[in-house]
């Protein structure tokens, strides 16, 4: 028997993958948060396939995700990050993974976490949407709005209402499978 799945992630196993096993289930681990937001932050103006397709890449090249060492990544590391065939060799993107892993770190140090920071915004709830079709999911909210300029007055970059809406989705603080995915109701459970 044939899942129902939202629209999006037919045609492609490794989207499949992605969508059964990972999207919208709530994360509360840093190195994971740290991986989306850098990772969706290098999708911007890309399609998240081209992305998951460099992710094996890209934890090699920036060191499994941890944040500390990518803070502490310089000039000459961003160039030889530059020259990485495997990941998006776009310079402003590798720059805001550097500098938004140090304002990721800061953001652990005054909240405790990143985790707590995160999903502060809707007091560790978890936003239960209830889309039809995939045409009725809105690409950006007032919570990622919300998200998005909060982020941006701390200084990190790539992380407009679009990219922050698309993060929320991810991490699982706003369940947006559709009604009649088969995952909808696993993830609402979590």
């Amino acid at each position: 028997m044939e899942l129902n799945r939202c629209d999006w992630c037919l045609g492609n196993d490794l989207y499949i993958a992605y969508h059964d096993e990972e999207w919208g289930v709530p994360v509360h681990d840093d190195k994971v948060h740290f991986e989306f937001l850098t990772l969706e932050s290098a999708q911007a103006g890309l399609s998240w396939l081209t992305i998951l397709k460099k992710r094996e890449n890209y934890r090699k090249a920036f060191d499994g995700f941890n944040a500390e060492k990518v803070a502490s990544y310089d000039a000459a590391k961003i160039d030889d990050l530059l020259t990485n065939p495997g990941i998006i060799r776009n310079r402003l993107k590798v720059e805001s993974a550097v500098s938004n892993a140090r304002k990721f770190l800061e953001i652990q140090e005054e909240y405790g976490s990143f985790d707590a920071f995160i999903w502060s915004f809707t007091n560790g709830k978890i936003i239960q949407n209830r889309w039809k079709t995939l045409a009725d999911v809105p690409v950006n909210t007032p919570l990622s709005d919300k998200v998005s300029k909060e982020l941006k007055k701390r200084g990190f970059k790539f992380v407009g209402s679009t990219i922050m809406y698309a993060h929320l989705q991810s991490i699982g603080v706003i369940n947006d499978h559709l009604t009649t995915c088969f995952r909808r109701h696993e993830v609402s459970m979590l």
